[in-house]
């Protein structure tokens, strides 16, 4: 007896189940987003998975529909359980220095200008910012931030002379000249 040949090829799988031999061009794009939106979850990304399954939410097709509800929940508690708490500008401006230290400059100055939007006379945090502009090459940024820490406290420019995070400055006569304005 024989019998009809199998056909070799597997249906493929993804996150999401085995895929239907559907032609349907939306629920593949569909699934491609939702598994996108699932790797930023694994990533760790909730904030942005979150946005990802609440864009597919719209227009997800309906055996979805719940599974990406259930992933916006989890989304938005792992988010939340994740949010660092400060309980005051000096626990976040460590914060700040320490993602300056690993290298996460925009982390850094978000959390540095967190500190400015609360307390705009916090001149720790500018000096903060002037090495963040420093260690990134904005001499600009550097000397206004610098300037105004300097401004807000004088004991600023004591310290920046011997700090070395701004020897990509020392070269540039307007830096000497704030530090050293007696000369």
């Amino acid at each position: 007896m024989k019998t009809a040949p199998r056909s070799s090829a597997k249906r493929p799988r993804t996150l999401a189940g085995a895929v239907s031999p559907s032609t349907d061009g939306a629920r593949n794009r569909a699934l491609a987003h939702y598994e996108a939106a699932l790797r930023l979850m694994q990533e760790s990304k909730f904030d942005k998975a979150c946005d990802a399954f609440k864009q597919l939410l719209a227009s997800s097709p309906a055996d979805l529909a719940e599974r990406i509800r259930m992933y916006i929940n989890a989304c938005t508690q792992q988010a939340s359980r994740h949010e660092t708490r400060f309980h005051s500008g000096e626990e976040r401006y460590d914060y700040a220095i320490s993602l300056l230290n690993d290298g996460n400059y925009e982390d850094a100055r978000t959390q540095l200008k967190k500190i400015l939007s609360d307390n705009p006379s916090a001149d720790y945090a500018l000096y903060g910012l002037a090495v963040l502009a420093s260690m990134t090459g904005d001499a600009h940024h550097c000397l206004e931030h610098l300037t105004e820490a300097i401004r807000l406290n004088p004991r600023n420019r004591i310290q920046a002379r011997s700090d070395s995070d701004f020897q990509d400055m020392a070269d540039d006569p307007r830096f000497t000249e704030l530090l050293y304005p007696e000369i």
